[in-house]
This record gives C-alpha cells, structure tokens and sequence, in this order.
C-alpha cells in the first residue's frame, strides 16, 4: 500500500490446475471461499502445449490454439473483458 496505494486488484487467476489432484481442488475451493468474486471463473489447466511454447518463442495460442490451455485463457481473456467492461459501466 506504501509504494503504490492506487493500485487495485481486478482479479486473481488460478492457473496451472490438475483436477485429478485433490489438493487442487482444495486450493480453489479455499482461495474461491477468502477471496469471493475477485477470482476469475475461468481456471488455466496443467498443459504440456502451453508449457512448451515458450520454448517455441510463441505464445501458447499461436503455438497451439487448440489445446485446453490456449482456450482457457483465450475464455479467461473474454471474461476480463467482461468485468472490465461491468466496472466502467458502474
């Protein structure tokens, strides 16, 4: 708060999860419950395409626009619009 007090937080984004890990879950359900609605809906997976792309030089949805992880954030990119949007017309 001392260094740049007019900051604000739009949203937390939860990335790299792996559904079949129950801790996982758990750490969504707890940081959903502490932070409420600052946290996106949309949740980036664990993916082996958008982990190799930088490897490329590419982002992941140029270097796979297909794979999970490339449409999640092409939907968490929606979804900030969205709120972005809901916040300005307030």
């Amino acid at each position: 708060h001392t260094i740049n007090p007019d900051l604000t937080i739009q949203g937390i984004v939860l990335t790299m999860y792996d559904g079949r890990n129950n801790l996982a879950n758990q750490v969504v359900q707890d940081v959903r419950t502490h932070m409420g609605d600052k946290v996106y809906e949309t949740i980036i997976p664990r993916n082996v395409r958008v982990s190799e792309a930088p490897s490329y030089g590419k982002p992941a949805i140029l270097y796979d626009l297909k794979c999970s992880g490339s449409q999640a954030y092409l939907q968490l990119a929606s979804e900030v619009i969205r709120r972005e949007r809901k916040l300005r017309a307030a």
